[in-house]
């Protein structure tokens, strides 16, 4: 994956090309995105960029989740049991483990997806564009408890 820097630097020539505003409010809520590997959700974001921009909405957050999504920028995962979680980090369709226990989120290093997402299609006529597959369960941590 790029680094930080530059997958910041190409959403906001994507936002800029849309002719959106690019506020310090925005970057911020970008970085903590692509610099969080936990899928973080909404509200989670939300009180980190009031640590430095107080004023900021709830609203705002929401708006730039939205923006993103649309631009293919940012990846959602429905939790079950209420919240969403974003993933701005591989904003492309991929596997998930999701604990029940502690709602933690890790992105699975998987090799059979290819060769399950062909067979699908193969075997059903089906044209797949996009896939959203997730994996409940218990993780280590919540295990040991």
């Amino acid at each position: 994956m790029k680094n930080m820097q530059n997958r910041l630097d190409e959403i906001l020539a994507k936002l800029r090309e849309r002719h959106c505003r690019i506020t310090p409010q925005r970057v911020a809520i970008l970085k903590i995105f692509l610099g969080s590997s936990d899928h973080p959700s909404v509200e989670q974001v939300y009180a980190q960029v009031k640590v430095n921009f107080p004023t900021t909405s709830l609203a705002t957050v929401y708006k730039t989740v939205h923006l993103l999504k649309e631009i293919g920028e940012i990846l959602e995962i429905g939790c079950v049991g209420g919240g969403n979680r974003y993933d701005g980090n591989k904003p492309y369709p991929h596997p998930h483990l999701i604990c029940t226990g502690c709602k933690s989120i890790i992105d699975p290093d998987v090799h059979l997806l290819a060769q399950l997402t062909a067979e699908l299609a193969k075997t059903s006529g089906y044209r797949i564009v996009s896939h959203q597959l997730d994996f409940f369960g218990i993780c280590p941590a919540c295990q040991k408890r």
